[in-house]
């Protein structure tokens, strides 16, 4: 998907396809910058004390509003950092390109350019990114993305030597996932606190996942995977920790999570896993559940949220149900996101803030996962991915727009 003229009908075959289912020199090129000298100060009130002390975060007394920092990208997806103490964000368009941004510049050339890999229409394309852990050392990242043939590659790669930008063909493929439908990729890529990569996929898509893919665990699809990228196990090119689920056992080894229709978007807070799963035709659902819990099933397609999805009523013995829910009178596809833990807007901290790419609306939770979710913004933008910075501000993605927004307090 690209922005232009094939903006209108690209961004409308994906909307309809999911309701229906740094380097180089600093320059603005085509991206514009947005003219801003400084981000603004962290508030006189800010609570440094110990966070055990401090008030727990009430998603009812909060309003949050957006800052653009950077506009003219296409078909942004992913925004987030390298974790390398060099203060930049990176930005993932779903054409293949990825771009450092610094200070609200747009680093020329690009950091990545995998447009010949990937084709970006619908829900394909470029959908994730994630920085190794020791990047600053080590120069690994890793790349989700759907091939020409319309397959899922998990990729890694490297940072030139003596530059911040990517070694185009230092490519190692990890994994390759058959697609049977052109939607539902997933895509999203996370570190967990324990150092693994977790990889989120869709079922495989059409609707209602007709090949049983979400309850299968002979698939990769509709899963949660784990995998250690700092080894290998007999003839692949990663390591199977050796706690996953199905290691060993009946099942495929990389699974850590099943159950999922399509997620969009994962994230770690501490020792908590968050996950937004896009619902069929009535429900999107958020679930939050311990890090270190292995084999979860969300229950798709046995349930859509937290109703029976074809047959009522249905086994639900065994299935974690989500910790949130909303109905499609208040949006059509969840955008999963992250927990405030930045220091410019205190009154934020502890916040679990989500999104719906078709309403705009952001909602707020406490990251204990109780007392509800609330919405505390209404954007108008098409919100497709959340992220943060270095110091655990946050930040979004607007598709439509190609904008990249900040999330403060009002």
């Amino acid at each position: 998907m690209s922005f232009g003229p094939k903006l209108t009908s690209a961004c409308l075959t994906c909307l309809l396809l999911i309701v229906a289912c740094s380097g180089g020199d600093e320059g603005a090129g085509n991206r514009r910058t947005i003219p801003e000298p400084s981000p603004p100060s962290p508030s006189s009130t800010a609570d440094n004390s110990p966070a055990e002390e401090r008030e727990p975060f009430r998603p009812g007394a909060v309003r949050v509003g957006t800052r653009v920092i950077a506009s003219g990208f296409e078909a942004p997806l992913v925004v987030t950092n390298a974790g390398d103490s060099s203060g930049r964000l990176f930005v993932v368009e779903q054409d293949g390109l990825i771009w450092g941004l610094r200070g609200r510049r747009v680093l020329e050339p690009a950091f990545l350019d995998v447009s010949d890999k990937t084709e970006g229409s619908a829900e394909q394309g470029l959908l994730g990114l994630a920085f190794h852990p020791e990047f600053e050392t080590n120069g690994r990242f890793f790349v989700n993305y759907t091939d020409n043939v319309g397959d899922t590659v998990v990729a890694e790669y490297r940072v030139e030597r003596g530059s911040n930008r990517a070694d185009a063909g230092s490519e190692r493929v990890l994994l390759t996932i058959e697609q049977p439908f052109p939607n539902h990729n997933g895509g999203a890529l996370e570190f967990g606190p324990d150092g693994y990569l977790y990889v989120a996929t869709g079922d495989g898509g059409s609707g209602g996942d007709p090949l049983g893919n979400g309850q299968s665990l002979t698939t990769l699809l509709g899963k949660l995977l784990r995998i250690d990228v700092d080894s290998r196990t007999r003839d692949l090119p990663y390591g199977i920790p050796d706690d996953n689920p199905f290691a060993d056992r009946e099942g495929r080894d990389e699974i850590w999570a099943f159950g999922l229709r399509n997620p969009w978007r994962i994230s770690f807070d501490e020792d908590t896993l968050w996950v937004g799963d896009v619902g069929q035709d009535a429900m999107e659902e958020i679930n939050r559940a311990p890090a270190s819990t292995a084999g979860i099933n969300y229950g798709w397609n046995i349930v859509e949220g937290t109703d029976c999805y074809e047959s009522e009523p249905c086994d639900r013995q065994g299935l974690r149900p989500p910790v949130e829910t909303y109905g499609h009178d208040q949006g059509c596809s969840v955008t999963g996101g992250h927990v405030y833990r930045g220091q410019m807007h205190p009154e934020l901290t502890g916040g679990y803030f989500f999104s719906d790419y078709c309403s705009g609306l952001v909602w707020a939770m406490a990251a204990e996962g109780s007392g509800g979710a609330v919405v505390v913004a209404e954007t108008g933008r098409a919100i497709s991915s959340f992220g943060e910075d270095e110091t655990g501000e946050l930040y979004m993605t607007d598709l439509n727009s190609g904008d990249i927004l900040i999330l403060q307090a009002r």
